[in-house]
Parts: structure tokens; sequence; C-alpha cells
């Protein structure tokens, strides 16, 4: 897990939402340079975006459960890239809930809406709804700043056991969020022009501990941000 860190506005969830082109969707954009996933660039001609992000699934900041039941939420993305018996898809969905720590509050109310959920318990649905198409990497643009701090701490079980399983990268504004659940952490600061740039990039450890640059210690020590 790699946690993005740095001050508002320097471009953390920009960077985010071009490892799987959702920007794009906010409106004309200009990218230079490449994004490489399994050695492919994701920006080359050809590419199948719908294809791109079931592979790089996306969890936004506030949960956005879609309006419908519980279990469609989860089996959404099943029923457009899979043609699965409905025995398929009830266990794939039982499967995904429990693993995002969610199915023993909602198995006996699958078929109520999703939208009827506590703000902790819909972001788990989120997670799981972009788990049950098997991505390889989950991005997630500041997924507990709305929630409070039990359903916080569930969501931060959740991901360490998700890492053991792919890859996610987590943007997040709380210090202690990202030392706790990241295994590298890179952060992100603008310069004088507002353009916003990597400053530094390592094991979290070494961010917080001993980091190169001097505005990545001032950062994490809360001299600023």
């Amino acid at each position: 897990m790699t946690a993005l860190i740095g001050p508002s506005g320097c471009g953390k969830s920009t960077f985010l939402k071009a490892l799987n082109r959702i920007g794009e969707l906010e409106g004309k954009v200009k990218v230079d340079g490449t994004v490489e996933f399994f050695g492919q660039n994701i920006y080359a001609q050809g590419i199948n975006i719908n294809s791109l992000r079931r592979q790089i699934g996306m969890v936004f900041q506030r949960p956005n459960p879609f309006p419908s039941s519980i279990y469609n939420n989860v089996a959404y993305g099943l029923k457009i890239f899979k043609n699965l018996s409905r025995t398929d898809l009830d266990d794939i969905v039982e499967s995904t809930l429990k693993g995002a720590a969610l199915w023993d509050e909602v198995k006996d109310k699958l078929q109520q809406s999703a939208l009827g959920l506590s703000g902790g318990q819909q972001q788990r649905l989120c997670i799981a709804r972009a788990l049950a198409v098997k991505p390889k990497v989950l991005l997630m643009d500041e997924p507990c700043s709305a929630l409070d701090p039990i359903s916080t701490l569930k969501v931060e079980q959740l991901l360490h056991s998700l890492k053991e399983q792919l890859t996610i990268v987590i943007v997040t504004h709380n210090m202690q969020q990202a030392s706790r659940v990241s295994d590298y952490t890179g952060f992100f600061n603008t310069d004088e022009s507002r353009v916003g740039n990597l400053v530094e990039y390592d094991s979290t450890f070494k961010i917080f501990q001993d980091a190169t640059s001097e505005s990545t210690r001032d950062y994490v020590q809360g001299r600023f941000g």
C-alpha cells in the first residue's frame, strides 16, 4: 500500500485519477508522459478504458452507492463483465461482502436500498463493489475523510487485509493514518507557481522518521499544510 500525502492543491487526487484515466470524465485534460501498467502504457492508442478501470478500481472521498439494493451494488460490475448464473452471482456477492467486512451487518437485508446504510457501511459497500470484479489495483481518494472514528477504524482494518491481495494507492490528509496503514509514502508539494510535484517517495518509515527533503520533514512534523 502506498499513501500519497501533501497539502491541499498539490495534485494528489489529480495524479490518482491519472492512474486509471478517470480524470478524463471530468472534462478535457492534457496528459504528457506515460503510465505503465504491467508493461503497457495506459495512455496508448486503442486501450480499452472499461477493461482498464475494471483492473484499476477507484473508491472516492464520499461514499457513492448506486440508488439500488445492496445486492445490486455489488453485482453491478459482475453483470457487465461476466455472464454468471444467479448461484455464482450470489456466491461472489457473499464472498465479496465478507471480504469487505460487511456481510454480517447486511446479510439479512441484501434487497434493501444501499442508501439506507450508514456512511461507514456505504463506504465499505463501495469498496466491495470495486473488489467484486477482482481488480489488480485499488485507488482510494481520502476514503475515510467523511467517516467517524469507529467507521474509519473498520476501513483501516479492511485495508490491512486487502493489501495482502492487491496493490492499494490511497490519498490521505491524515498523517497518522498514512503512517498506520501504508508501506510506502509519496510526498507531493507545490512550487511558487502552484504546480504540484512529487518531492519524495520512499518507505513509510523513512518518510516519517528520516526523510531526505527538508520540506517532507516539515510537512510530516506539522510545520505547514
